[in-house]
């Protein structure tokens, strides 16, 4: 599932300009993706605007968070009128270069005592060698990728908070946005 929902997310993030993801699993689920239950596209997305909310507080950093809002995907084989991902791609950006030193070291060690399972953590393979954390939270349902990009300016982090997939309620159709 991590490989598959990473690559999901990523092309999410790249098409947005701005994961991989979960191992759980659930007998309702495709093999793309972890069944995470069954809700409206609106309230699902209320659900990961608080993951990304609760990650923003665990990052411990005075700064300003972009003020973008969540999307809807498909869920890859399965019915678009009835099943759902839920995207979040925001950015975190410091008053200060220097409040972001250390920040991806202290997130590696603090996610895990809030639920989350880091699954990937180093360098990507771009030319400024953005460190990248993974992370998977098998309760949530919900993956998040954090990039640290340090040779940017301004520094900043970008942020990609992904759900598992969701099924609608009886008699009602996804909401697209």
């Amino acid at each position: 599932m991590k490989t598959r929902l990473g690559t999901k997310a990523l092309t999410l993030s790249i098409a947005l300009t701005t994961l991989t993801g979960c191992s759980m699993t659930d007998a309702n689920e495709s093999d793309d993706l972890p069944f995470a239950g069954i809700s409206t596209s609106l309230a699902a997305a209320d659900e990961a605007e608080k993951i990304s909310s609760e990650i923003f507080d665990l990052i411990g950093i005075k700064a300003k968070g972009s003020d973008t809002g969540p999307g809807v995907s498909e869920c890859s084989g399965k019915d678009p009128d009835k099943y759902f991902q839920i995207f979040h791609p925001w950015s975190f950006t410091p008053a200060s270069p220097a409040q972001l030193d250390g920040v991806m070291g202290r997130l590696k060690e603090e996610l895990p005592k809030h639920g989350w399972k880091v699954v990937e953590y180093g360098p990507d393979t771009s030319k400024n060698k953005n460190i990248n954390l993974t992370a998977d939270n098998e309760k949530k349902k919900h993956s998040v990728n954090i990039t640290y990009y340090a040779k940017r300016n301004p520094q900043k982090l970008g942020l990609m908070v992904v759900s598992g997939c969701y099924q609608v309620p009886n008699g009602e159709k996804v909401n697209r946005f």
